[in-house]
């Protein structure tokens, strides 16, 4: 069995990796953040909207960990989310929701190099 450590790969990926892992937290702190302060905030379909782009953050971070050669359609699957959820944030007008926005949005940046 072959191991890939950080050492074994780019270091660009090595960032995207790091960018998956914060945008995943993120996005599971902010649906407990938008659950408790409700109205819009705790809209079904925004809350489905992040607990989606935590996940499609954490199967990307785990394919570049395995070394797939799918890491580029999951990262480019991940890029779009990431841009969905960051404009969905950007559109509460809210810091807590900005500071979401901006890790998403340089989630998405990392993957779309990832995918290309």
């Amino acid at each position: 069995m072959t191991h890939h450590s950080s050492a074994h790969r780019s270091q660009e990926m090595n960032e995207c990796i790091d960018n998956c892992t914060q945008c995943h937290a993120i996005c599971l702190e902010t649906i407990n953040y938008c659950l408790s302060k409700g109205g819009a905030h705790a809209a079904p379909e925004h809350i489905a909207l992040l607990a989606t782009c935590a996940d499609i953050c954490a199967t990307s971070a785990d394919a570049m960990l395995r070394g797939s050669s799918a890491h580029n359609v999951v990262c480019g699957a991940c890029a779009e989310i990431c841009r969905q959820c960051a404009e969905a944030c950007e559109a509460m007008n809210d810091p807590e929701m900005a500071r979401c926005a901006e890790v998403c949005r340089r989630c998405a940046d990392s993957c779309s190099a990832m995918a290309a």
